[in-house]
């Protein structure tokens, strides 16, 4: 009997540890990933001939950056390993398994497996606010890759926004490059992450790395300004300055040429909606995510979750998630099991848990961002489709829930298939109904999930 063909979607910290526990097993798993050389988001490596000391794109974390990139290297030989490749559609096929529609190197294929996990990561969570469309804004995800995948900065003279831990390690990122950081604005309150503290102590050696970033920007003159309840990018044809409002309500402004902000991490879980996977929501972080047991397993009794993509826990969480998903599906298909190291890699899971409960409680959604998104703000990008047409839609057109808001008014159906818009759309949404954001529901995922060139035959 043929061993059974699992695909990995995804080749970050997740994707790689299942890997690992699939190759030792004996099997060759597929490995898919659209990076061009494995790590993911927090590990991206440059390309060949641009490489840099580990020290200088990873601080603190380039030890286990470098563990991750010699595995990858390691695996190679054992494992079926597909770069550059874009999953952007998952069929099921028959009774078992899936039909995965790719975009590679060589153009489009059409891959048959017979189980799929997906360790797919995350994005940036966008929220409008005046000037974010202009050129020179950028979120802070894109400006980590720009960092560590070109070795350049998104700009010279660089304003920084956000609502989570991200925040001050990409102001620490950037200024270890040369950039100048004219301001660092953090829209969630100080005393938040003052309460959390002594549950954010149960991971020490994380709470004392995020307090040394905090601590060096300040020393560069460079304090996180928190509780910031406005922000607004001015320019004409593109980014010449930055204005706000403190939590006093003064007002400042600061001349920069480019701008991140993000506003926390949403999970990339088109693939597991393509894949016929069941929804939860999941208030503290408010976003719809797939159902995953503990050991990994999905709604689908074929797919296996690992990582950001099924719920934000972070790159440790996602090792040891893609470790134990990989040994969940492994007792699936009657192979021996470790108890053992199941139960310590439950045991771990368990702490990482409430640490990220209560770095979510230090960084709570900034709602009033939300509500100060104007009617003539631009929600979806790609459709041009504002915050007011969003809101008549609701109140003259009776959109109720999300693909009906989609139907009436075309946000979501450009070319990021409301990856961007999203979240934004549907908070928006839930106010003007007065309903929980979880009653207008989500955008169901529609094939392909991202752009593909219409030219390639598929």
């Amino acid at each position: 009997m043929s061993e059974p063909v699992v695909a990995i979607v995804g080749a970050g910290p997740a994707g790689l540890r299942a890997a690992q526990v699939l190759a030792e097993a004996g099997l060759r798993p597929l490995l898919l990933d659209e990076g061009h050389r494995a790590g993911g988001q927090i590990y991206r490596r440059p390309p060949p001939g641009a490489e840099r000391p580990e020290a200088e794109l990873y601080g603190f974390e380039a030890g286990r950056a470098r563990t991750l990139h010699d595995l990858a290297d390691a695996l190679a030989p054992r494992i079926a390993y597909r770069p550059g490749t874009m999953v952007w559609g998952i069929a099921e096929r028959g009774p078992a398994g899936f039909d995965l529609d790719c975009l590679g190197p060589h153009g489009h294929d059409r891959l048959a497996v017979d189980r799929l996990v997906l360790a797919t990561g995350a994005m940036d969570r966008t929220l409008p606010f005046p000037g974010w469309t202009l050129p020179g804004v950028f979120t802070l995800g894109a400006a980590q890759i720009a960092l560590k995948a070109q070795g350049m900065a998104i700009g010279r003279r660089v304003a920084l926004v956000g609502a989570g831990p991200l925040l001050p390690l990409v102001a620490h990122q950037y200024a270890q490059a040369g950039a100048e950081i004219v301001a660092v604005l953090d829209v969630t309150p100080l005393g938040a992450k003052l309460k959390a503290a002594p549950r954010l102590a149960a991971s020490p050696a994380t709470l004392a790395k995020g307090i040394w970033y905090t601590m060096a920007g300040a020393l560069r003159g460079q304090p996180v300004r928190s509780g910031v309840r406005a922000v607004a990018v001015e320019g004409t044809a593109r980014v010449e300055a930055l204005a706000w409002e403190d939590s006093r309500g003064r007002r400042h402004r600061v001349p920069c040429d480019a701008v991140g902000a993000s506003f926390g991490l949403r999970s990339e879980a088109q693939g597991a909606d393509l894949a016929g996977c069941r929804f939860v929501f999941e208030p503290v972080t408010r976003q719809w995510q797939p159902a995953r047991s503990p050991e990994g397993r999905a709604s689908h009794p074929q797919v296996y979750l690992a990582g950001d993509g099924s719920g934000i826990g972070g790159a440790d969480v996602a090792e040891l998630q893609g470790e134990r998903t990989a040994l969940a599906l492994l007792a699936d298909l009657g192979r021996p099991r470790d108890a053992a190291r199941e139960a310590r890699l439950d045991r771990r899971l368990a702490r990482q848990t409430g640490f990220r409960a209560a770095l979510e409680a230090a960084y709570p959604y900034p709602h009033h961002l939300v509500d100060g998104i104007g009617d003539d703000e631009i929600v979806c990008r790609c459709e041009g489709i504002t915050a007011g047409v969003l809101r008549r839609a609701a109140t003259e057109r009776d959109a109720r829930e999300m693909n009906r808001l989609k139907a009436l008014t075309r946000a979501g159906m450009g070319r990021c298939q409301g990856r961007v818009c999203g979240h934004a759309a549907a908070e928006i949404l839930a106010r003007t109904l007065t309903v929980p954001v979880e009653a207008v529901g989500r955008l169901r995922g529609q094939a392909p999930i991202k752009p593909i060139p219409l030219r390639e035959p598929a």
